[in-house]
């Protein structure tokens, strides 16, 4: 018995110093992704032609989807490529953009659902070099700037559909508005039921040979020729299979550090990280992994001339602050127009955060969730160094009164300041939790924070 005891014993221990080693693994490759809080996605691709029109008809949710939801044909489709000439793109110009908004990464659609690779590929003429007047790779340039501005490069790429190469699979998009109780049960078997394509073009191939002939090697080609890619962002996996799934995560033993998402094939290949998109995740809905909301400035992904619905700044940042009190990262999207250019109000609406994000990033970047319950005034992030915590109380909704509550807190307050220009504030311990005396008026009208280092660790 007592050596059972001890082998069980070992046995636990090895266990256990295997997780720990795994954790802390794990830990080392998401450190810079956690640091960085903040991304742009850009969706970009031949669509943006269209423009969310097609026959002079705005296409509801069309955007990069308008293929798919307007059934258009490849061939016609396929047309619509030799007008697409964006000679206004300039790399520079939108990582220095994104660099300027306070975003640490980009992730740029590479090939989105419509088949179409914004690079040059030696696996499908479909492409951006042979297939535009443009002629020119985008990629090239895009990777170079952000090794310029010191800005991370990820690629999204749509490895299961493909409505342009033969054999990619297709989901047939459907609108369930009128639907009486349209539940998730009766949408995913109407949808199961509604697979498939539009075209004979698209089923001349089977998905293995296009897996085979044209994804893996595409996903090689964006491993192997623009340096350094931090994140492999895979998306919509129809029709996959754990087999074809292997295929393709065995290409990312090109680029050991990437990370990826957990849209390769759910749910035997989780990724790194979970993708709620154009939503925050409430407390309840967290589960300890780690997490990134993409979202829309306005109602699109791809571009659309008419959808001029921009969410204000002041959403923007309270968006970026509430994910990242809950330790998630924001990756918000520009869809740039025809010509390589970012919308208007895109362009406004970066300027907006960066400004914030030039005072107050240091209360987003490496911080962590909140240790405190809800605050009904704003949010919380933190920063733990050694027996300290620092707190950031982003304040959304300014006192009154003059004096803010932080329910709960009841640690030893060394000091308490507001970030921008670093007033000291007065605090008195109180029965409820910590209260701080502010000025009458908010020094940021859309968030003010105040930075308080408290003893121990929150």
């Amino acid at each position: 018995m007592k050596k059972l005891a001890l082998f069980l014993f070992t046995l636990v221990c090895t266990a256990q110093t295997i997780s720990a080693q795994t954790s802390s693994a794990l830990d080392q490759h998401m450190k810079w992704w956690r640091e960085a809080r903040f991304g742009m996605f850009i969706h970009w691709g031949d669509y943006a032609v269209l423009a969310g029109n097609y026959k002079g008809q705005q296409v509801g949710r069309g955007g990069e989807w308008i293929m798919n939801r307007a059934k258009i044909p490849v061939g016609e489709y396929q047309q619509f490529a030799k007008q697409f000439n964006p000679v206004k793109y300039d790399a520079d110009a939108w990582v220095k953009t994104a660099k300027d908004a306070g975003m640490k990464y980009i992730v740029i659609t590479a090939k989105h659902h419509d088949g179409f690779a914004m690079f040059k590929s030696a696996a499908s003429k479909w492409n951006i070099v042979d297939a535009t007047p443009y002629g020119k790779d985008i990629l090239a340039p895009l990777a170079a700037a952000c090794k310029k501005y010191g800005i991370k490069l990820g690629f999204y790429y749509s490895q299961a559909q493909d409505w342009n190469n033969p054999g990619g699979a297709a989901a047939r998009k459907i609108a369930t508005e009128g639907w009486p109780n349209p539940d998730s049960a009766k949408i995913d078997a109407y949808t199961q039921a509604n697979t498939g394509h539009w075209d004979p073009a698209q089923t001349t191939a089977t998905m293995s040979e296009y897996i085979d002939k044209v994804a893996v090697p595409q996903v090689k080609e964006l491993l192997t020729n623009y340096g350094d890619v931090a994140v492999l962002w895979w998306d919509t996996p129809t029709n996959m299979t754990d087999e074809y799934a292997k295929k393709l995560q065995n290409v990312l033993a090109l680029q050991p550090d990437i990370i990826t998402n957990d849209r390769l094939k759910r749910p035997d290949f989780p990724g790194d990280y979970k993708t709620p998109e154009q939503k925050i995740p409430g407390q309840s809905e967290l589960d300890g992994r780690d997490w990134e909301t993409c979202m829309t400035m306005n109602g699109t992904w791809g571009y659309k001339s008419y959808d001029q619905k921009w969410k204000s700044t002041e959403t923007l940042i309270h968006n970026l602050v509430d994910i990242a009190s809950k330790n998630g990262n924001y990756l918000l999207n520009v869809g740039p127009d025809a010509t390589g250019q970012f919308p208007q109000g895109s362009i406004e609406g970066l300027k907006g955060i960066g400004k914030w994000m030039k005072v107050n990033g240091e209360a987003i970047y490496a911080t962590q969730g909140s240790p405190l319950p809800a605050l009904p005034w704003g949010r919380c992030t933190k920063k733990v160094n050694g027996n300290t915590t620092t707190l950031y109380l982003h304040v959304f909704n300014w006192p009154t009164d003059g004096k803010l509550l932080v329910p709960g807190l009841k640690n030893k307050v060394n000091n308490a300041q507001l970030l921008a220009g670093g007033k000291t504030l007065t605090t008195t311990p109180g029965q409820d939790g910590l209260v701080i005396n502010v000025p009458a008026q908010a020094p940021d009208a859309i968030t003010t924070v105040i930075k308080i280092e408290a003893a121990g660790i929150l």
